[in-house]
């Protein structure tokens, strides 16, 4: 199965209902998708509500511990600080990420968080998986916002 292309069609979603398109699938070891979600900043009317965050909150719900150990996660573009920080306090094993993010992205980009003594917990990460769908979705939802039309 390919996880990217399903985090796509999150992040298509999110951006049809004018969010940032970007979306994420949490995966457990067994190859199973446990949870899916787009950006939900504005529909919740919540800062935090990053796709990121939003799968691990459902994957930990799900699986009944704050502990994601073994599962690995696709992002459609490199996790923010926060998001990083989400994943390093879940324990996933493989991050997956598309498109980089030089202004905000914190992984690869910026602060690179993972590489700080401070974090407690590295996954694996692979960047640039479906890099160029994803950045040009992005690219499509900006100029269309500057342009005041809707996806």
């Amino acid at each position: 199965m390919d996880f990217m292309s399903l985090a796509m069609e999150q992040a298509v979603q999110a951006g049809e209902a004018d969010e940032v398109p970007v979306g994420a699938v949490l995966v457990d070891p067994t190859g199973a998708v446990i949870a899916s979600a787009g950006n939900q900043m504005r529909r919740l009317n919540d800062p935090t509500a990053h796709a990121e965050i939003l799968v691990i909150r459902q994957a930990a719900d799900i699986l009944g511990s704050e502990r994601l150990i073994a599962c690995d996660l696709y992002v459609t573009l490199e996790p923010c600080t926060m998001c990083a920080g989400a994943i390093a306090h879940a324990r996933i094993k493989r991050l997956y990420y598309g498109a980089s993010d030089p202004k905000t992205g914190a992984v690869d980009s910026g602060v690179q968080f993972f590489d700080r003594p401070s974090c407690h917990h590295r996954p694996e990460v692979y960047g640039g998986i479906g890099e160029a769908r994803s950045s040009k979705l992005l690219r499509d939802f900006f100029e269309m916002r500057r342009n005041n039309q809707k996806i």
